[in-house]
């Protein structure tokens, strides 16, 4: 992608990421998006499909760089924000959303964020999986390791959920703490 393509889809990422925090992805129009990020139809949809292929590519952007982390093959993508931390993965995630950025709590309080939440669990099971030596002492030899695979990972939606819903009146660190004392 050249300069002038970056600078246009990081222009309908924020026109997106603004209206979702002002409304629901379902009441959402691709006519509003590209009316708040001044660009054309033409324009947005040769970046993006759909909304949904859109909100897909949010997703991705958002959290890449920390799945992106667990990949055999080493990305060139250039993410959408710089980030050194050097917490456990799931850590560093809480406290990207502690942050809310690019208004994504909104799209896991959302009532229609099923779709999002497939996108987000799909990285986040790859995550898991990646990592899943850190939870080895907890799991029973009888289960089967897609199941606990898929445990893990809804525990974690879970959790985000509960504390989202609860104001996010935890430490990122607490929440990291009762995810991994969940499972």
């Amino acid at each position: 992608m050249d300069r002038r393509q970056r600078k246009t889809r990081a222009a309908i990422f924020q026109a997106f990421t603004e209206l979702l925090s002002e409304k629901s992805f379902d009441k959402m129009t691709v006519e509003e998006i590209i009316k708040r990020a001044d660009v054309g139809r033409a324009t947005f949809y040769a970046h993006f499909e759909t909304r949904e292929y859109l909100l897909k590519e949010l997703c991705h952007e958002l959290f890449c760089h920390i799945f992106d982390a667990v990949s055999p093959t080493p990305s060139d993508h250039r993410h959408i924000f710089a980030c050194e931390e050097h917490d456990s993965v799931f850590l560093h995630l809480i406290k990207h959303l502690e942050k809310n950025d690019n208004h994504v709590l909104k799209l896991f309080a959302g009532k229609n964020n099923e779709l999002f939440l497939g996108y987000f669990k799909r990285g986040l099971r790859e995550l898991v999986k990646a990592n899943l030596s850190m939870f080895a002492r907890r799991k029973s030899d009888f289960l089967p390791e897609d199941l606990w695979i898929t445990h893990i990972t809804s525990t974690f939606v879970e959790t985000i959920r509960w504390w989202i819903d609860n104001g996010k009146q935890e430490s990122a660190e607490s929440v990291a703490e009762y995810f991994f004392g969940l499972v």
